[in-house]
């Protein structure tokens, strides 16, 4: 099996790439990665030790239609799986500019080259972010109109109907999935799990947007590795699935959960000028997916941020080496905002 993974140095690209080595045995990856702020090749240095000469990683963005088509010819590409996105939506609201660039242009290149070579699966990685925002009830299912809310999300869902297009204009493969907050290992810490955690384990206030009342529905990235691997082998060309974890938190119970893991007071917590556009609440159904792929989360919330903080106390050096130059300089700017 020949598998083109994009975005591969990035948190749930390599932890998708640990997955599959450690599940199949008859395995070539390339992975292509711009290396942007958050693609970081140390994630995978373990496992470019294991795989060897079946893994080969290749500096580049999707957007570069003969770099794109070089790999697929000369390695003979036969499944894509694209993870290769800009996804921060902070990011998005200071410069959509990247978002376009990469999550709707790149996208489109993507499907072409790979249509023209004649891919057997297309696996487009998006997210539930392009539904928009619930209320207090209700769950997003496959058939929920995409209602994106910010520049990031509006970018995944330009994509998500693109390659819809793909399937309904040239019966091309393509298969995508939507999943709900993935925390885990090798996570930037921009996002709310790792940034809780560095700065509670430095006792520097927390930044809390608003009252914290906004709810995510959270999903082990081990367990969204899982789905899309299903999606691969079973997933049914030109359909949706979304995955979940049957895990919704407020925003300030999962800050709570990781001071009180890490033994540290409460007073931590800041809050902050909600971000605009913030989507009050996501909650995906699965059933979809259960049904037709086997899918279900096998981790609670509880057993998923113990395993996730462990791992991040036990690699702080991890965390300090990608802490600098231009991250640094973006959050600088960003608590300057508020």
């Amino acid at each position: 099996m020949k598998i083109l993974v994009t975005g591969g140095a990035g948190f749930i690209g390599s932890n998708f790439l640990y997955y599959l080595f450690a599940k199949y045995e008859n395995l070539f990856v390339v992975n292509l990665d711009k290396l942007t702020y958050a693609g970081n090749l140390k994630n995978l240095s373990e496992l470019e030790k294991k795989a060897g000469k079946n893994y080969v990683f290749i500096r580049g963005g999707i957007e570069e239609e003969k770099l794109v088509t070089e790999i697929l010819h000369k390695y003979d590409i036969e499944y894509i799986i694209n993870f290769a996105a800009e996804s921060h939506v902070d990011r998005s609201i200071d410069n959509p500019y990247p978002f376009i660039t990469t999550n709707v242009l790149g996208t489109q290149n993507l499907l072409e080259c790979a249509r023209k070579k004649g891919i057997k699966k297309f696996i487009h990685i998006s997210t539930d972010e392009v539904y928009g925002s619930l209320g207090k009830e209700g769950k997003f299912t496959e058939n929920t109109p995409l209602a994106p809310n910010s520049p990031y999300s509006a970018s995944k869902a330009s994509a998500d109907l693109i390659c819809r297009s793909y399937y309904k204009t040239y019966n091309f493969p393509v298969v995508i999935t939507r999943c709900s907050n993935n925390y885990g290992p090798y996570q930037f810490p921009e996002k709310l799990i790792p940034l809780t955690f560095l700065k509670a384990s430095k006792n520097e206030p927390i930044p809390v947007y608003g009252k914290g009342e906004n709810i995510r529905d959270w999903i082990f990235v081990e367990d969204h590795c899982r789905g899309i691997d299903l999606a691969l082998s079973k997933g049914k060309p030109g359909k949706v699935y979304n995955f979940g974890g049957q895990a919704e938190k407020t925003n300030l119970e999962v800050v709570k959960a990781i001071l009180d893991f890490l033994g540290k007071p409460h007073t931590l917590i800041k809050f902050v000028q909600d971000r605009p556009g913030h989507d009050f609440r996501y909650a995906m159904d699965f059933s979809l997916a259960s049904k037709e792929l086997g899918f279900y989360p096998s981790l609670t919330f509880e057993q998923g941020l113990e395993k996730t903080l462990t791992w991040y106390t036990q690699n702080l050096s991890w965390i300090e080496s990608i802490l600098s130059g231009e991250y640094l300089e973006f959050m600088r700017k960003w608590y300057a905002k508020r």
